[in-house]
């Protein structure tokens, strides 16, 4: 059963949000800011942290950055009051997971936390299965039955990244700033070009299909 820790807001909050999580079969901790959810992390294995962007003394990114500095890795999804393209760069560059902007209800949020948790696993386990295709994390190979395609790094890091988060839509700059860095002098037609290379790659394979999304980015979409 996976932890999770709800730090911040108000303590009516944090209450109705630990019954939610716990209807889900969870197992919930709540700390009443970000000092005491640190404190908490002490003696309480922790999966997950749900912080909110403001809180008061520390706040969400302070946190976020005392926690990675000393090389604390529990996933970490950041609640905030307003969609605010700085706010969640600032978020991801600290160290979040996933960003989460008002509004938002119950049903959201579990599925915010359903997959993230299943990204972890994924993650963990360094291999997707989907039908008879095997994406190899620690190697960058994808294969299929006997044909086995080793794809360079930044290649196979997108494809991963894709089909880790089946029909969820990244932008180009979102792609960037996790595959090549925040600080890459690459400009975001660098991911379309290897976009372009990996749906050449595979257009003729069945189980998946990476997809352009007008206006926005990309996203994956598994045909099994």
């Amino acid at each position: 059963m996976f932890h999770i820790l709800v730090a911040g807001y108000d303590k009516a909050w944090r209450q109705k949000t630990r019954d939610l999580l716990e209807s889900g079969h969870y197992t919930v901790a709540l700390a009443a800011n970000g000092e005491d959810a640190i404190s908490r992390m002490e003696s309480w294995h922790t999966d997950l942290v749900i912080v909110p962007l403001c809180m008061p003394g520390m706040n969400g990114l302070e946190f976020t950055q005392t926690l990675r500095s000393v090389g604390s890795e529990p996933l970490i999804l950041m609640l905030a009051s307003q969609e605010s393209p700085s706010d969640r760069k600032q978020a991801f560059r600290a160290g979040v997971d996933d960003f989460l902007p008002a509004p938002f209800d119950g049903e959201e949020l579990l599925l915010h936390i359903q997959a993230l948790l299943r990204r972890a696993r994924v993650e963990r386990e360094h291999k997707i299965l989907l039908g008879n295709v095997t994406l190899d994390y620690d190697t960058f190979t994808v294969r299929r039955g006997n044909e086995i395609h080793v794809l360079p790094q930044k290649e196979f890091l997108l494809l991963f990244k894709l089909l880790s988060n089946p029909e969820k839509v990244f932008s180009r700059l979102d792609l960037m700033d996790e595959i090549w860095g925040a600080e890459s002098n690459s400009g975001w037609e660098t991911v379309t070009v290897h976009i372009s290379r990996l749906r050449k790659r595979f257009h003729d394979w069945p189980e998946f299909a990476i997809l352009a999304v007008r206006g926005v980015g990309y996203k994956a979409v598994k045909r099994l």
